[in-house]
């Protein structure tokens, strides 16, 4: 690409970025078809194309099949607290660190479901199974009410606990959910870890998440270990788009911190 057209690329892209943010292009609406508005521009269709791609890159547009390029929702950015306490409602059961607080009402997009599909490796990992093998996957799309979709949340099941717990693949596993069938089976108490990474989303969950492929996601793991056995019985990954979240914690001071603190004293080769 030149650099005459470079620059016109860039000058269109930020003409509609303008018009995306002032709401010429309201959310839910579609940019012009290429080629017609490079018609109507005058200009190559390229041109227009590298345009529609940078602000594809900027999350404010996604691309879908036979419809074009979508404009997005400004991003609602949530601060998550994340703390490592494990709660329990009576009237839901387990309660874990979430981006919301308890009573916030929050909504399902589509239909969950359940299926047995090849899982990725760090799932057979957990489950110490052989790479690629099936695994029973329970995977739903939420947000808070009147949002747009907040996080993918796919909850992976061994085949040892849908066997001890058959109900845990049943498309409702009851009251409290499948941990609860899990710890009736004889896995209670389980613990859990939990781990985070950064990361680029497939095109499966930017599809779910209603995203483009451009915006990286915050991926948090938690394993589920059976008392019973000591081995992983469950593996939870939820994904949420990185420009809908930040994370907040408290600083601590450790005991060699504690105010009022002693004046540093450099080295005795520093004087």
């Amino acid at each position: 690409m030149t650099e005459s057209s470079s620059i016109k690329w860039r000058q269109l892209a930020n003409e509609l970025r303008t018009k995306i943010q002032d709401g010429t292009y309201p959310p839910g609406s579609t940019l012009p078809q290429l080629k017609a508005f490079s018609l109507e521009l005058g200009i190559h269709h390229e041109t227009v194309r590298a345009a529609y791609k940078e602000l594809e890159r900027e999350g404010l547009v996604r691309t879908i099949q036979r419809k074009g390029s979508v404009v997005l929702e400004p991003p609602v950015r949530r601060r998550i607290t994340r703390g490592v306490t494990v709660t329990r409602d009576p009237a839901r059961g387990y309660v874990f660190p979430a981006a919301s607080r308890p009573d916030e009402p929050w909504q399902v997009h589509g239909q969950p479901f359940r299926k047995v599909v090849p899982a990725p490796g760090e799932v057979t990992d957990q489950f110490e199974v052989e790479p690629g093998s099936e695994v029973l996957r329970r995977r739903r799309v939420t947000s808070p009410a009147g949002e747009p979709p907040f996080q993918l949340v796919d909850t992976w099941l061994s085949p040892e606990a849908v066997q001890s717990a058959p109900r845990v693949a049943e498309p409702s596993p009851g009251p409290g959910g499948y941990l609860d069938r899990l710890e009736e089976a004889g896995h209670g108490p389980i613990e859990w870890d939990e781990t985070s990474r950064i990361r680029m989303p497939d095109r499966e969950e930017a599809k779910l998440l209603e995203i483009a492929v451009s915006i990286p996601v915050l991926e948090t793991t938690i394993v589920g270990t059976s008392a019973l056995t000591g081995k992983p019985v469950e593996v939870t990954i939820r994904v949420i788009p990185g420009d809908r979240v930040e994370l907040a914690g408290k600083l601590q001071r450790g005991d060699s911190a504690q105010w009022p603190v002693d004046p540093v004293e450099p080295p005795e080769s520093a004087t």
